[in-house]
């Protein structure tokens, strides 16, 4: 005995049983008669047992389809339960918006006012915040946990995603407060370049490089750059702060994030010869068409004056 039943011959069989009558029974299922019968005949076949009496007085079912009515409804109503909570989850995924960040964006309340514009557009619209560790550089991009995320360029598999730029601000050097150059109003690059570093976790890839300033590095020194001294690595801003404070490193961070570290024993300074980092709105481009990531996008494109 065959097991490949498709759920409609069981339907088809179940409905039947009901009308105990295949004229009726398929003007329920909007087939037509012969049809219909081909149908269960076909499923008889796979069971190899007859389903229905047909004569002349009617149709009744035979001890195996009697048997097998209860089993045929309880697979239809696990199916439709099933094929309900799965059109529940893509309705929810419709109105849900995630969004992924591996660093607040801060700046001036620039999140509440993205929220606030993007919610009076889509008021059906749930929008879910995702903190994600440094680790991942795309926030929750690259494996789906996210939709649309705020994160630093550059990005590894670039031409996978699209952006629109949040900020572009300096790169100061963080350091301890009682560092020899924290004396200085402004450092340059070349001086820093030997210190002990805080690292981004290797699995951050260019970020990292970017973060460890390997460009200006190859400035510096040609084709035979020196790796930086990496002091300690780092996955988070409270990390971040603790290692500083124990004097393990120092590091490079954007103008608008300095806040978060100078918390005390440490203190931010220009760097001269280092390029600006850039803050971005980024989301995957095969999803660009879904209307609420287009309208995130336009939200914050209105709000930081880039649309």
């Amino acid at each position: 005995m065959t097991t490949d039943v498709h759920l409609r011959e069981l339907r088809y069989f179940a409905t039947v049983a009901e009308e105990l009558h295949f004229t009726r029974a398929a003007e329920r299922l909007y087939v037509s008669q012969p049809a219909l019968s081909k149908q269960v005949r076909a499923l008889e076949r796979q069971l190899g047992a007859e389903l229905f009496h047909r004569g002349p007085r009617g149709v009744a079912l035979t001890e195996a389809g009697a048997a097998l009515l209860p089993h045929a409804r309880r697979v239809l109503a696990d199916w439709a339960e099933g094929a309900a909570a799965v059109a529940a989850t893509r309705s929810a995924r419709r109105r849900t918006l995630l969004v992924g960040m591996s660093t607040s964006p801060g700046r001036g309340g620039l999140l509440p006012a993205i929220r606030s514009r993007f919610t009076a557009a889509h008021p059906e619209a749930v929008l879910r915040l995702r903190q994600t560790s440094w680790e991942d550089p795309t926030a929750g991009l690259a494996d789906g946990t996210a939709d649309v995320a705020y994160l630093w360029l550059p990005l590894p598999d670039a031409d996978r995603y699209a952006w629109t730029v949040v900020a572009e601000e300096p790169r100061l050097v963080a350091l301890p407060d009682t560092h020899p150059l924290a004396a200085r109003e402004e450092i340059d690059f070349a001086d820093l370049a030997d210190e002990p570093f805080l690292a981004l976790p290797p699995e951050a890839g260019v970020l990292r490089d970017f973060w460890l300033a390997l460009d200006e590095r190859r400035a510096l020194d040609g084709p035979e750059v020196r790796p930086p001294r990496v002091g300690a690595e780092i996955s988070g801003t409270e990390e971040t702060y603790e290692a500083l404070v124990a004097g393990l490193g120092i590091c490079f961070v954007a103008t608008g994030n300095a806040p978060l570290i100078t918390l005390g024993g440490v203190t931010t300074r220009r760097v001269r010869g280092l390029a600006a980092s850039r803050y971005v709105l980024a989301w995957r481009r095969e999803d660009e068409k879904r209307p609420l990531v287009r309208g995130y996008v336009d939200a914050c494109r209105r709000v930081t004056d880039r649309g």
